[in-house]
């Protein structure tokens, strides 16, 4: 329903229709999914002021819109307000306006929040796969992988038989933006990784051929959900009570690669951040688990209890 009202919408209103394709298509080389998203910020942002041309709003009207977003967390507000700005930027950078109405407009307050991670006892406790069939050969192989690189699940979910390298001991990822990296992979991984080639994904497929590594039992490419729903099991059965995701696996990697001294840089370009603040919330982690041990230092407890 969402996306009938969108293309309705964009048919009946063609001069924004073109600008807004346009835009979408310069400014985010990403997803379908989420292009989609910048339409429906925009698409929300006419509708909240459908008696005017938004081409013409000004500084006020914007600043208005994001206070009326009440319900929403500052998180999506700053979303709303990337969005909004990128494409008054570039009706400016066209010669379609003069001014970006947006300028001058402080982004929301963002509450920094630590991602969760799981402690090294933890991974190896969780990484203990019982191999019984062909399906924990799979998951074995797969969260060894996600894991020992630090991709992202969708990375994985993605990842082709032609961009396996074992032999070399890296794999090819395409990442957010399109953006093409290169991925060292740990000897266990490629073990399991192709073990699970070997004995399993024939297996898995039966008569039908795929271009991706992992498959599910409906013999398409494994989803994230998919994903998701095994490691909450797998967490469940270990007694791992943190509330976690695919992503902490690559929380974890990134985490325990600074804990053992690893370059920040480094970090970076394998977690394929295009800017290093973004890789700098891990330094924190980092910094926390320092402290952890600091204060196991018998004169910290000597004084802890002198209290």
């Amino acid at each position: 329903m969402k996306n009938e009202k969108i293309e309705e919408f964009l048919k009946n209103n063609l001069e924004l229709k073109k600008y807004i394709e346009e835009y979408i298509v310069n400014e985010y080389n990403t997803s379908i999914n989420t292009r989609k998203s910048y339409i429906y910020d925009l698409f929300c942002l006419v509708k909240y002021f459908k008696n005017q041309n938004i081409k013409y709003l000004t500084k006020e009207d914007i600043q208005e819109y994001l206070r009326k977003q009440v319900d929403k967390k500052a998180k999506t507000k700053a979303h709303y307000l990337t969005t909004i700005n990128n494409f008054y930027k570039y009706l400016v950078n066209i010669g379609e306006l003069n001014i970006n109405p947006c300028e001058g407009i402080k982004m929301p307050k963002l509450e920094k929040k630590l991602p969760e991670y799981l402690t090294e006892e933890e991974v190896s406790n969780l990484l203990d796969i019982k191999i019984k069939s062909k399906y924990d050969l799979r998951n074995k192989a797969m969260i060894e992988l996600l894991y020992g690189t630090g991709i992202r699940i969708s990375e994985l979910c993605n990842l082709t038989m032609s961009n396996l390298f074992l032999e070399d001991g890296f794999i090819k990822v395409m990442g957010k933006g399109s953006k093409e990296r290169i991925i060292p992979v740990n000897e266990v991984a490629i073990e399991y990784l192709k073990k699970y080639i070997n004995e399993a994904r024939s297996e898995i497929l039966g008569l039908k051929t795929s271009e991706y590594v992992f498959i599910s039992s409906r013999k398409t490419r494994i989803t994230r959900q998919a994903f998701f729903k095994f490691l909450k099991k797998t967490c469940e059965e270990k007694g791992i009570s943190k509330n976690i995701s695919p992503h902490t696996l690559r929380h974890s990697f990134a985490t325990h690669l600074l804990n053992h001294g690893a370059d920040l840089r480094i970090v970076q370009e394998l977690l394929g951040h295009s800017d290093i603040t973004t890789t700098q919330i891990y330094t924190h982690l980092s910094n926390e688990k320092l402290e952890t041990e600091y204060e196991k230092h018998p004169l910290i407890k000597e004084k802890e209890s002198n209290r």
